[in-house]
């Protein structure tokens, strides 16, 4: 028997440590080669690093919440002497290539048909070696008691995808058990004490979020500006191309509109469609509009972007922002759909409220919030009518952004959206 001392590899893009957000393992545990053993999270991602070897777990280093420099000491393994090892570096490639940004997930790899069909007529007992799969596949099947050998693959070189895994499991699913009355509830016999608490560390992504908006908040010295919109024609409008749509198509929500509004207006505005690089101090602006589109997860908020909006229509641009945004809820979002945005737009949904403050997500210079739409007596003529209205709260970076200058761009959505007819036209 040997140890075999296993260091935080290089995950890559400069990283120089990582937080230990859970281990998957502790000490006294059998694990195999490739099994997911800790998950990291990175200032660039979150990283689930496999065993480099199988063995058995003699220690581990940190506990969730500390940082890990690369190089140091990670996880001791015991090995059989004869067992070959991957060396660190062959290890580095593997748990980088496991990389996603927060929180980490795995991406099925695409096949054709006639490539999965023909991965269904090979029997898997014929594969030789050790079967060919990602760590978060692994653990999904240890979880579910599969035998990755009974799988067959449809990636390339027979190796198992997610969607592999998942027809194994539809195949074998069993009929569902009858229901059994819930056990009646058992009265605690101590209630909980009145004034009790509870302590609960700030790790990994929701650590990331606290210090990149306490960031944004100390170096940013934000602009809010709010803009009551009547957006009864825009309704209007909305309405009748939904209600054109065939049965079971997604509707169309205000949230589209507003971002091919915004990136017509930007053409007259640049200055907001920028990053400002502190490093170099310099004002960096795009012709192209990255769309960030806020994102509410179970983790925590994410902003998945849009590339190349300019390009899309209405359609289009609602069906990538719906997207893109599922796959941050869902952690099937790649790492370039959570990066690179230049100005970004936020909802709240019903739960919007009258006004809002959006904190502007840097490096960027502007952020562009929407909040909840409602029904208001107006003045209109003289007369009262019944409008639907909905305010428009923004935040810029009064550094680079002048108020004037981002009062103007609001007031020029604020017509665009009024009469939405002219987001359709190129001028």
């Amino acid at each position: 028997m040997s140890n075999y001392v296993f260091k935080l590899p290089d995950l890559g893009e400069g990283t120089v440590e990582a937080e230990i957000v859970n281990w998957r393992v502790k000490p006294g545990d059998a694990v195999a080669e490739d099994d997911v053993i800790v998950e990291v999270m990175t200032e660039k991602a979150a990283v689930e690093v496999p065993a480099p070897v199988g063995g058995r777990v003699v220690s581990t280093t940190g506990a969730p919440g500390d940082m890990v420099p690369v190089g140091a000491e990670l996880i001791v393994i015991e090995t059989d002497a004869g067992a070959g090892a991957r060396d660190s570096a062959a290890a580095a490639v593997s748990a980088a290539a496991t990389a996603t940004a927060p929180p980490a997930a795995p991406r099925a790899l695409g096949s054709n048909g006639a490539a999965a069909q023909h991965a269904a007529d090979v029997p898997a007992a014929e594969r030789a070696g050790r079967v060919a799969t990602s760590p978060a596949i692994r653990r999904r099947a240890h979880e579910a008691g599969i035998d990755l050998q009974q799988v067959a693959g449809s990636g390339p070189n027979g190796r198992i995808v997610a969607k592999d895994l998942d027809a194994h499991v539809a195949r074998r699913a069993a009929p569902p058990t009858p229901l059994r009355p819930a056990p009646k509830a058992v009265p605690s016999a101590r209630p909980a004490t009145a004034g009790a608490t509870e302590e609960i560390k700030v790790i990994g992504l929701r650590r990331v979020i606290a210090q990149r908006m306490s960031e944004a908040k100390r170096n940013i010295p934000h602009f809010a500006y709010v803009e009551e919109l009547d957006i009864t024609e825009l309704e209007s409008l909305r309405r009748h191309l939904n209600h054109k749509l065939p049965a079971g198509a997604t509707a169309l929500t205000y949230l589209p509109f507003l971002a091919l509004g915004l990136i017509r207006v930007l053409r007259d505005f640049p200055q907001c469609n920028a990053h400002y690089d502190a490093e170099r101090g310099v004002i960096v602006r795009y012709t192209a509009v990255h769309l960030g589109v806020a994102t509410q997860t179970p983790e925590g908020l994410k902003v998945p972007v849009v590339h190349n909006a300019q390009d899309l229509g209405l359609w289009e641009l609602g069906a990538q922002m719906r997207r893109v945004s599922e796959a941050a809820r869902s952690n099937k979002a790649k790492r370039e759909e959570l990066t690179g945005s230049t100005i970004t737009i936020t909802s709240l949904g019903k739960l919007g409220g009258i006004v809002s403050t959006p904190i502007i997500n840097a490096p960027e210079v502007a952020i562009i919030g929407v909040n909840r739409a409602i029904e208001r007596p107006v003045v209109i003529n003289g007369a009262i009518a019944v409008r639907l209205t909905m305010n428009l709260s923004s935040s810029f970076d009064h550094r680079f952004v002048d108020g004037y200058d981002a009062a103007a761009m609001i007031q020029a959505l604020k017509e665009s959206l009024e009469h939405p007819a002219t987001i359709f036209i190129d001028t």
